[in-house]
């Protein structure tokens, strides 16, 4: 899908808002590594704000003393996050809850696939 022509004074703000919410990230990030920010109270106050809601999950926890690249891909290949994730969609939930409809449904087995994982032959 091709991008919309922008008239140069919409490309302005669009750039103006892109800087502010960088700035305002690395506003987040500096708060977190500072100490005068919580991550459970980030992820409370990313329902709410999108600059929050928006930020990657990696981003946040590299934000904590100690925790750098090699231990925050550890933590979220152990917890099974995607390194890009954003934190809104990082906390789960269901998708009724975050406003998408209907939650999906996890699929179900066939009795042939539930015999063959429980080593029965059907």
């Amino acid at each position: 899908m091709a991008l919309p022509a922008l008239t140069p004074e919409q490309r302005a703000e669009a750039l103006k808002k892109a800087a502010a919410a960088r700035t305002a990230r690395k506003e987040l990030r500096d708060r977190i590594a500072r100490g005068d920010e919580t991550i459970p109270a980030v992820l409370d106050r990313a329902k709410t704000d999108t600059i929050v809601g928006k930020t990657k999950v990696a981003d946040l926890l590299k934000s904590l003393p100690g925790y750098g690249p090699a231990k925050v891909s550890a933590l979220l290949e152990q917890t099974g996050i995607d390194s890009s994730r954003a934190v809104l969609r990082a906390r789960g939930g269901s998708r009724a809850a975050r406003g998408r409809g209907r939650p999906r449904r996890a699929r179900r087995r066939s009795r042939r696939a539930s015999a063959a994982a429980c080593g029965r032959s059907g």
